[in-house]
């Protein structure tokens, strides 16, 4: 059974550029009151312009654990409608772990974690028992083909993705077994032309593209949504994952 996004309230994390831009016009295309979170004002203030009647804008920096819980706690005084969550803002770092900066590469290291890992399971933890009272609710998290097999630039990204997709897994049957009507996703990303990628891999798809293909398979009501390339990386990684390991390397 897919999901129905109309009349659904959703929040997006990192959802005013990017990938969670195009995801978050195509939520309200389907009916859906969005609540965006970023850093940069200025990207939130030009979404809520174009969508004055369904966007409110959240400023806060995911990466400081004292904002995430303070945003938990406005989420779960002032928006008890809230039944979407789309995980999707994440930060990647490309590092010499060995010639490096040492202080640097520890304070980027730790910085992708709390952002791309410790908010999303935050995020997630503080809202599962208000959506389990919901009648239907969603959380998708935007994963990466990285996840699987990573590559040697940026392992603390990896890694992070790495947790974004055993997470997923584990909350997935946690609700199969106790709350069913709550719809846990991931969305294995391809490499898609973002300002995050700039001077990185050829044969990017376009945010647009990505968006539509995980929109369309949360209505579908797709548990695993393979974007892009990653479809297969999907199927590579069954039959050979010592070449699925060497390509994303």
């Amino acid at each position: 059974m897919g999901f129905d996004f109309s009349g659904s309230k959703a929040l997006v994390t990192g959802g005013a550029r990017g990938i969670g831009l195009e995801i978050s016009k195509l939520l309200i295309a389907r009916g859906a009151q969005l609540i965006v979170v970023g850093r940069n004002e200025d990207d939130l203030r030009r979404l809520q312009q174009q969508f004055p009647q369904a966007v409110t804008p959240y400023v806060c920096d995911l990466a400081q654990a004292e904002a995430v819980d303070r945003l938990i706690e406005f989420l779960r005084t002032a928006h008890l409608d809230l039944n979407v969550l789309i995980n999707n803002a994440a930060r990647q770092v490309e590092m010499d772990a060995l010639a490096g900066n040492t202080a640097q590469n520890i304070a980027d290291g730790r910085n992708e974690i709390a952002l791309n890992l410790d908010a999303l399971i935050s995020l997630s933890l503080g809202l599962l028992p208000q959506f389990a009272r919901q009648e239907r609710a969603l959380i998708c998290n935007i994963s990466t083909g990285l996840a699987i097999a990573p590559k040697a630039a940026s392992p603390v990204y990896c890694a992070t993705k790495a947790g974004v997709r055993n997470f997923s897994r584990a909350i997935r049957y946690q609700c199969e077994d106790e709350a069913p009507q709550i719809q846990v996703s991931e969305a294995v990303m391809a490499l898609v032309d973002t300002e995050m990628t700039t001077g990185r891999g050829t044969g990017k798809i376009t945010p647009q593209q990505a968006a539509l293909e995980v929109v369309n398979g949360l209505a579908k009501g797709q548990h695993e949504i393979w974007v892009g390339k990653a479809k297969l990386l999907r199927f590579l990684n069954l039959l050979a994952p010592p070449i699925a390991a060497k390509i994303l390397r």
